[in-house]
């Protein structure tokens, strides 16, 4: 198996903590030169330092993936100082209401649908063209374990669905330019994105009753997968779901 990623060029989005830095930096310890995005700068700076640290090459871009204008300004920017994008690891993700499913509003949609699906889908597309115009490429999407059970985060649980089958999509109609795409389903990880699940004792103890390993995730434990979806070792692999959730789907 060649899980190497030297000499790769990988983008990676929500990279300035959590599940996004995690990866951003395996994959650079694997041997990518890696660009990280979010819509804050100073985080991101830190973890661009990081990945330099591993020695190899990085850059910040703020970028909101939600706006198509600023995911252009983003490829340009990539494209103009690397030359190229190998790999693409959508981790970006937003879910601004705790509201049931009877309760929440038209904006917390909106909100969540433009950042977590559509934004998604417009900068794979915008990837895929130039890795198109490369001879292929490695998309990962980080979905989520809501998005093929339904949680508490209704809408949330809806854009992951949604992601999921975006991946299906984009592995089917763009096998033929040689890029494959596939996502990593994470269940309850231990980041400041989702600390208001797992810092609330009642939901944690629910969702570890349902979770064979009995314990939530930790960002680092995601990475292994993706190196595995981002590398050559994967080359016969695309459009597939790969839960990582302790057993709780089972």
């Amino acid at each position: 198996m060649n899980l190497s990623l030297e000499n790769k060029v990988a983008l990676v989005t929500g990279g300035s903590r959590g599940i996004g830095r995690a990866i951003a930096l395996g994959l650079a310890k694997s041997g990518a030169d890696v660009i990280v995005t979010s819509r804050k700068i100073a985080d991101l700076e830190n973890v661009a330092e990081e990945i330099k640290v591993l020695g190899r090459k990085s850059l910040a871009v703020a970028t909101h993936i939600g706006r198509l204008e600023e995911i252009k300004n983003l490829v340009e920017k990539v494209k103009a100082q690397f030359g190229r994008i190998d790999i693409l690891v959508n981790n970006a993700a937003t879910n601004p209401s705790m509201a049931a499913a009877i309760d929440i509003d038209d904006r917390a949609w909106d909100s969540i649908m433009n950042l977590n699906l559509k934004g998604l889908f417009f900068l794979s597309q915008a990837v895929a063209r130039q890795m198109k115009d490369q001879g292929g490429g490695k998309i990962v999407n980080v979905a989520s374990v809501a998005g093929i059970s339904p949680d508490i985060l209704p809408v949330y649980s809806i854009s992951k669905a949604g992601v999921i089958m975006a991946t299906k999509v984009m592995a089917q109609q763009w096998a033929i330019y040689n890029i494959r795409v596939n996502a990593i389903a994470p269940s309850l990880t231990k980041t400041k994105f989702s600390e208001p699940l797992w810092s609330n004792q009642d939901i944690l103890n629910i969702a570890m009753s349902r979770t064979p390993l009995g314990r939530p995730a930790e960002p680092e434990e995601m990475v292994g997968a993706v190196i595995f979806l981002a590398s050559e070792a994967s080359s016969y692999v695309t459009g597939q779901v790969l839960a990582i959730d302790g057993g709780i789907t089972i």
